[in-house]
């Protein structure tokens, strides 16, 4: 037997969940959005919903515990003729790759 396909009109309408984000959440967008602390707190009260004095301390605070990006360092294991070496790590961001597309050249009309 062959199934009949059910329509939408015989489903129960679509329920979207609406969950704003975490106060942590926010202010890590924000940080990652701007790089002003005034400019920081609008956007994270903003995707909150929460007065600004409320959220000018969490990103006070995350300002504080986490200084801008350092390279990463990696220290190897001395042996004992050997002290341990640092290894910095940095991060190359690539240029863009622009693709040109190639088509047919324009038909000329005066055939």
């Amino acid at each position: 037997m062959k199934k009949i396909p059910k329509s939408f009109q015989d489903l129960p309408p679509i329920r979207v969940r609406r969950e704003p984000p975490t106060i942590p959440e926010a202010v890590a967008a924000a940080r990652d959005l701007a790089d002003d602390v005034e400019q920081q707190v609008e956007i994270a009260a903003g995707l909150i919903g929460l007065p600004l004095d409320e959220v000018r301390p969490h990103v006070l605070e995350a300002a504080k515990a986490r200084p801008e990006r350092q390279p990463e360092r990696i220290l190897s294991t001395g042996t004992p003729n050997r002290p341990p070496r640092t290894v910095i790590v940095e991060r190359r961001t690539r240029p863009p790759v622009i693709v040109e597309r190639r088509g047919r050249p324009p038909i000329d009309g005066r055939r």
